[in-house]
């Protein structure tokens, strides 16, 4: 009997993808797409010319090639690690199993970022633990006048974050490796940001397939997952300009604990915000006095 999702070689763009997704339908809500976006990097086309040309052939080298990818999807590996790449606020960024794979809803911390600096001239931003440095470089991206450094400890991501400067050639971003504040210690900004890892350990066992094959240091925190989210905030009390403010991206039950938080080391104008699902996502506040204006402007 022929196995079920058994692909015969050579094979036509549109039986490929039909081979895909059946064989993706069980373990991801995006079969179709997942389908595309890989048999389109064997073949290095866009999915508008897999649309456009179903009937094409397949040879069976890169059908093999394409299988491999699938099998790898269907075990469930992210699409983002077996492209090595993921799109973020307009960029394309270089990841590996190293890195976090940038979410959507982190673009939200992009968004008060660039609106919280956008009356600053040449603005002082940091990111902690930038993994990819996908928030750095947004931000960098948005705004060339602006300082950014990013502070990445694994050697690894760091190293992902950096190449990724390089290659978009952001020239305003410096990747430092390090611990949270260390590398950056005799410095002041005008906004700290950070995703942090936020997950508790008891949540390990209902998180999603795809998570085991991401970095554990950047997912998983103790302290019911509020530990790196503490820290950070204490942290920031020292390196940020009265009136800047600091930008956490945290879990969807967490936002009462991080305002708490945030209000008892000196924030003011502490407030929550939800992402798409409506599920709190972000907390801000800002040091001290709420005017904004640096307390050193030549720091």
């Amino acid at each position: 009997m022929t196995a079920v999702h058994e692909l015969t070689l050579p094979e036509t763009i549109a039986g490929c993808l039909q081979w895909a997704r059946s064989r993706l339908s069980a373990v991801s809500a995006s079969a179709t797409l997942d389908a595309e976006l890989m048999l389109g990097e064997v073949l290095r086309v866009s999915r508008t010319h897999l649309r456009a040309w179903p009937e094409r052939a397949v040879v069976v080298e890169a059908a093999e090639q394409f299988r491999v990818l699938v099998e790898r999807r269907a075990r469930g590996e992210p699409v983002a690690y077996l492209l090595g790449r993921q799109e973020f606020y307009g960029l394309e960024l270089h990841v590996d199993r190293t890195t976090l794979i940038p979410r959507p809803e982190t673009e939200l911390v992009v968004d008060f970022v660039l609106a919280a600096v956008a009356d600053i001239h040449a603005p002082r931003i940091l990111d902690v633990g930038c993994g990819s440095g996908a928030i750095a470089l947004a931000v960098a991206d948005g705004r060339p006048d602006a300082l950014v450094d990013a502070v990445e400890r694994d050697p690894g991501a760091a190293a992902v974050a950096g190449a990724n400067a390089a290659r978009l050639a952001l020239r305003n971003v410096t990747v430092y490796r390090g611990s949270w504040f260390e590398p950056v210690a005799s410095r002041r900004y005008d906004v700290v940001a950070a995703n942090p890892p936020y997950v508790a350990e008891s949540e390990r066992a209902v998180t999603s397939p795809e998570t085991a094959f991401e970095p554990e240091l950047a997912l998983f925190a103790a302290d019911a997952g509020l530990a790196a989210l503490r820290e950070i905030t204490a942290g920031a009390v020292a390196r940020l300009h009265a009136g800047g403010w600091l930008v956490l991206e945290h879990g969807y039950a967490q936002g009462r604990a991080v305002r708490g938080t945030m209000t008892a080391a000196g924030f003011v104008a502490v407030a929550t915000q939800r992402d798409l699902a409506n599920h709190e996502r972000l907390t801000v506040g800002r040091l001290g006095r709420a005017d904004g204006r640096r307390q050193d402007p030549t720091s």
